[in-house]
């Protein structure tokens, strides 16, 4: 049965081929390898295997691009910005809520049923802190609960079957304090490839791009594409042949460090594996779950 993996990486557009795009300053040996080129604009192609489109993150509504409403729109394929009349940031307000809850791909593979799962491990401090302060959850979040999914936890991280946001576990470990095993990007990149084993459906979400965008450090920023690089290209090498992996963002930021906002360029959307004509035609965020649930079903191409 065909499968996807979904990589979601908050923050990452495709920007320009010069010094203030870490994409086009970092050493990305496996994007480059796959593309014969950076992950810049202008790299967009297709292949029989291989897809890179430049997605439009605006969705007809005018403002900057942001989280919420981009986050929702992807993973439903609804237009969430259109919906509200302008650009969320950040969390998902009651509307975006239901709307994930009930339409994520998450919901929709489970209710087809597939088996799907969300890859992240989850900390009970952090359903702790939900429940005494009411913050706010994120759109992936909502999504697992709506499609009614097991959470992954620290102890599925140490077993490898899970991974943690930062990809790496430093997070965990410099912030926290915790006793969990820091990994290897490429350890993070075959522990994932493994949830794919039995599941059609795995999501993972990173959003370190995005915070790390925010700050304008070239360092971190190349530094942190270059891990990205590192657990991308261990994914790409470790899945089995009838695994589709699925890259894509909800609005760009790193890619341009001469501002700490998010920006207008387009998010790419890189498909690699047998599913990889499904994702073809898609032209915004918008066009993505529907692409997604194709390549799950076995039907690569729109339907006309």
């Amino acid at each position: 049965m065909p499968r996807v993996v979904f990589v979601f990486l908050d923050g990452v557009g495709l920007g320009r081929a010069d010094e203030s795009n870490p994409f086009w300053l970092a050493r990305t040996e496996a994007i480059r390898h796959l593309l014969g080129a950076p992950l810049v604009a202008g790299a967009e192609q297709s292949r029989p295997r291989l897809s890179l489109r430049a997605l439009d993150t605006r969705l007809g509504v005018e403002g900057l691009p942001q989280s919420a409403t981009g986050q929702v729109t992807l993973f439903t394929g609804v237009n969430a910005a259109r919906l509200l009349g302008y650009h969320l940031p950040a969390f998902p307000n009651g509307p975006l809520k239901e709307l994930v809850r009930t339409r994520s791909i998450l919901r929709q593979a489970a209710d087809l049923g597939y088996r799907a799962t969300f890859a992240n491990a989850y900390t009970p401090a952090y359903f702790e802190m939900v429940s005494r302060t009411n913050k706010p959850m994120s759109a992936t979040t909502h999504a697992v609960l709506g499609a009614n999914l097991p959470f992954r936890w620290l102890s599925d991280l140490a077993r490898g079957q899970a991974v943690y946001w930062d990809i790496t576990n430093e997070h965990l470990v410099n912030q926290y304090h915790l006793n969990v095993p820091i990994v290897s990007p490429e350890q993070a990149g075959r522990n994932l490839a493994r949830l794919a084993e039995n599941h059609e459906l795995v999501l993972y979400e990173s959003f370190l791009t995005d915070v790390i965008g925010h700050k304008k450090d070239r360092a971190q920023a190349v530094a942190v594409v270059e891990r990205l690089d590192r657990f991308l290209g261990s994914l790409w090498d470790n899945i089995a042949a009838d695994v589709t992996v699925v890259v894509s963002s909800d609005h760009g930021n790193i890619e341009d460090l001469t501002q700490g906002l998010h920006t207008l360029n387009p998010v790419p959307l890189l498909a690699v594996g047998p599913g990889a004509p499904a994702f073809r035609d898609a032209r915004a965020l918008a066009d993505v779950a529907a692409a997604v649930l194709r390549a799950m079903q076995g039907h690569p191409t729109t339907a006309k």
